[in-house]
């Protein structure tokens, strides 16, 4: 009944700002995408219906960084069932893992929120996704490597390490010998500080362990990796309690009937307001747009 009753809520007050429509609100909202996947699918002995289970991400995904062609995959998930489980990568997002068991209440959760590039001999080795969720004193984490595919799809799962796990990604994106590679994707100022620094490691200038630093830095500035003392900015949570939530019937009624007023005022309002023909409209077309609305209410 209080799911009945919030969606005449919603209905009511989608016509309730249709009636004045002063105007309108555009914008553009980035949001992590995260699958849902339903729980409680077993014990069907208990005759309740199954309900989704909101997985909650604690960090903001890093921006997208790396090779450009790989902005394609960017915005799409796949999937993969292995071993009783379901797995789906959201590239430059975020990873989760679903158990498709028919006992009580089985696992779903986040592997990792993407974070940065884990690079190796100068070659974009693997997306790094950190701080899923928690994993006895730990948090769960997830590196997706790339490599040569016929089509986008997941390859393989596996966790080498309790709570950290190894995806394979194959796509045809990463065919090309060098379309993996990190020099040709820094901006010309970076690609030449590179070079002055394989040049003072030619003269002994820096160390081998001085060079590794060096170069880290150079990957901070182009944004493909993280620096030490990075801290992830906390996720927005869209589903934060509220005190106008409807936390139970009376509430939800409350509402209603406070929604069904404004409807009766507007209709009132638009009346006077169509007895008073505005410029450019006939009091025929009042008429018409008075019965319109008043036929979707």
């Amino acid at each position: 009944m209080a799911a009945h009753c919030a969606q005449k809520i919603l209905f009511y007050f989608i016509q309730a700002v249709l009636l004045l429509d002063k105007g309108s609100v555009s914008g553009e909202e980035v949001r992590m995408r995260l699958v849902e996947e339903p729980i409680n699918l077993g014990n069907q002995q208990w005759n309740a219906p199954s309900q989704p289970k909101t997985l909650v991400p604690k960090v903001q995904f890093s921006n997208f960084s790396g090779p450009p062609h790989l902005q394609r995959l960017k915005g799409k998930c796949f999937s993969l069932v292995q071993n009783d489980y379901k797995y789906d990568l959201c590239p430059f997002q975020n990873v989760t893992q679903h158990e498709q068991s028919l006992r009580w209440n089985p696992y779903s959760g986040i592997l990792g929120i993407y974070e940065e590039w884990e690079i190796v001999n100068n070659t974009f080795h693997a997306m790094v996704f950190k701080d899923g969720d928690e994993c006895g004193e730990k948090t769960r984490q997830i590196k997706v490597q790339l490599k040569c595919g016929t089509k986008n799809e997941i390859d393989s799962v596996g966790e080498p390490v309790t709570c950290e796990y190894a995806m394979t990604f194959r796509t045809p994106l990463v065919c090309h010998e060098h379309s993996m590679l990190v020099y040709p994707n820094l901006d010309e100022d970076l690609q030449a500080e590179w070079n002055e620094l394989e040049g003072r490691l030619y003269r002994e200038e820096v160390t081998q362990q001085g060079y590794k630093k060096m170069l880290h830095k150079i990957f901070e500035s182009a944004g493909f990796v993280l620096s030490p003392n990075f801290k992830p900015i906390p996720a927005k949570q869209d589903h934060e309690a509220h005190p106008d939530d409807f936390t139970s019937l009376d509430t939800c009624k409350d509402e209603y009937r406070k929604l069904n007023a404004e409807v009766e005022r507007l209709k009132s309002e638009l009346d006077s307001r169509m007895n008073q023909p505005g410029a450019g409209m006939s009091v025929n077309d009042y008429e018409k747009d008075k019965y319109d609305l008043y036929d979707d209410l």
